[in-house]
C-alpha cells in the first residue's frame, strides 16, 4: 500500500491515541537501517523507544523466533516451559535477583512489582503497609495502577480517581523522601535514570541514600529498569552505576528485541511472597516470547554490547557536547551510555525531530525542548558521525 492509503486506513479504523504520527511507514529493517514504503532509507537512533537493542532483523533473534514458531508458540503456564526456565536462569545469573516472573509489558511487570511489595508485607502480618512512594517526573506505565505510580500529572489527569496510596516526591531530595514515609509505606519505586521525562539520571549519592533509608526503615526498594536496563546505559542494569542493589526490579523493552515481554525480578525472601494463585498471566512467559528473550539477552552478553554501549555512548556524548559548544541554544547534554537527552533553551525539539526524519535519521523528542537519542546497542562510530553531521546541519539552519 502507498503511504497515503495507509494513513487514510489508520484514521478511519484505529483509535486516535497517537495523533498525527510522523509521515512514514516502515516496510523492513536491517541492522541500524530501516526502509519505508517508498524505498527511502533511514538510520535508527530511537530503536523503537529503546526496544530494538540488536537493531533490526538480527539473525540471532529472527532465527530464534522462526525456529520456536515452527515448533510451539503457546501452551499456557499450566505446563513447564523450557525457554521460560532458561531465560529466567540467564537473568538471575547476570543480575542481583533470585527469581523471575514473566509478563507481557513493562507496565505489567511494574504492576507485578506493586502487587508483590504489598503482598510481602501482608503475609508478614502488616496489612496496613501498602503505600508506595515514587518520584516526580517518573513514568511507570499506562494501566491505572502504574499511572497512579507515575509522577506526571499530564498522564493522570483524565483518569481520576486513580488507584489510591501512591505519592510522588522530587528526585534527588532525600529529605522529601524521608518526610513522606509513614507507618503505611511499604516501598519506594523509582527509575535510576528517568526516560520519558527527558533522560534524567538520579544522583549517585541520592540513590545510595535511598537504599540506606529503605534498609533502615525496612521498606522495599523497587527499580523500574524497563527502559534503562539491559545494556542501554553502558552496564547491564542501571543499578550497577550506583553500587547498590534493589530488592525488586523490572525489565521489558529491550528484553526480546521487539517481541512483547516484561520481567518482574526479585530477591528472596521477597520473591517468595508470591504463592500459587497470587499472580499469573495467560500469555506471559510463553515459549515464543522467552525464546526471543533468551536470544537477545544471550547476544547482549556474548557480543559484549554493554561495552559497546558504554564506548559509543561516551563518543556520542563527546560529539554532542561539541555541538553544545558550537550552538548557544543547546542547554545540556546528559545521560549514560546510549540513553541520551539533549535539552535546548528554545522550544525546537519537535522541529529538530521532523528535520532529522527528512534527513533520514530517526530520533525522539520529549516536550518542546528535549531531544532523545536511543540508538540500538550495535551502533558504530560511523553511524554516530552521520547523525551528528545531520544534527549539525539542522542546528545551523535553526541558528541562521
Amino acid at each position: 500500500m502507498k503511504l497515503d492509503e495507509i494513513i487514510a486506513l489508520d484514521k478511519k479504523y484505529f483509535m486516535n491515541t497517537f495523533g498525527d504520527r510522523q509521515p512514514v511507514c516502515f516496510e523492513r529493517g536491517n541492522g541500524m537501517k530501516l526502509w519505508d514504503t517508498e524505498g527511502k532509507v533511514y538510520t535508527d537512533f530511537l530503536a523503537g523507544i529503546a526496544v530494538s537493542a540488536l537493531g533490526h532483523s538480527h539473525p540471532a533473534l529472527v532465527n530464534a523466533i522462526v525456529e520456536q514458531a515452527q515448533k510451539l508458540i503457546h501452551c499456557s503456564n499450566y505446563y513447564y516451559i523450557e525457554s521460560q526456565a532458561k531465560l529466567a536462569r540467564l537473568i538471575v545469573e547476570n543480575s542481583c535477583c533470585d527469581k523471575v516472573f514473566f509478563a507481557n509489558s513493562g507496565a505489567e511487570a511494574n504492576e507485578g512489582a506493586i502487587k508483590l511489595a504489598r503482598l510481602y508485607f501482608r503475609k508478614k502480618g502488616f496489612p496496613r503497609k501498602f503505600e508506595i512512594i515514587t518520584l516526580e517526573n517518573s513514568f511507570h506505565g499506562r494501566t491505572l495502577a502504574t499511572l497512579a505510580a507515575t509522577g506526571q500529572e499530564k498522564y493522570q489527569k483524565n483518569y481520576s480517581p486513580l488507584t489510591p496510596k501512591f505519592l510522588s516526591v522530587p528526585m534527588n531530595d532525600i529529605q522529601a523522601l524521608e518526610n513522606a514515609i509513614t507507618e503505611y509505606t511499604c516501598a519506594v519505586m523509582l527509575e535510576p535514570i528517568q526516560g520519558e521525562s527527558g533522560v534524567n539520571p538520579a544522583g549517585m549519592e541520592y540513590i545510595r541514600q535511598v537504599r540506606k533509608l529503605c534498609t533502615e526503615k525496612e521498606l522495599l526498594l523497587i527499580f523500574d529498569e524497563v527502559q534503562c536496563g539491559l545494556g542501554r546505559t553502558g552496564k547491564m542494569f542501571g543499578y550497577e552505576h550506583y553500587g547498590v542493589e534493589p530488592d525488586i526490579f523490572t525489565l521489558a523493552k529491550a528484553l526480546a528485541g521487539g517481541f512483547p515481554i516484561g520481567a518482574l525480578c526479585a530477591k528472596e525472601p521477597f520473591a517468595d511472597a508470591f504463592a500459587p494463585g497470587d499472580h499469573g498471566s495467560t500469555f506471559g512467559g510463553n515459549p515464543l516470547a522467552c525464546s526471543a528473550g533468551f536470544a537477545v539477552l544471550s547476544t547482549i552478553i556474548n557480543d559484549k554490547l554493554c561495552d559497546n554501549s558504554a564506548k559509543m555512548g561516551d563518543y556520542m556524548m563527546d560529539q554532542l557536547n561539541g555541538l553544545k559548544n558550537k550552538y548557544s541554544f543547546i542547554k545540556e547534554v546528559r545521560g549514560k551510555g546510549l540513553m541520551i537527552g539533549v535539552e535546548l533553551h528554545v522550544p525546537k525539539a519537535a522541529e529538530v525531530k521532523k528535520k532529522c526524519l527528512e534527513s533520514g535519521y530517526l530520533i525522539g523528542s520529549v516536550g518542546e525542548r528535549i531531544i532523545r537519542l536511543l540508538p540500538p546497542l550495535i551502533v558504530s562510530k560511523e553511524d554516530i558521525d552521520g547523525c551528528i553531521k545531520a544534527l549539525d546541519k539542522i542546528f545551523a539552519e535553526l541558528s541562521a
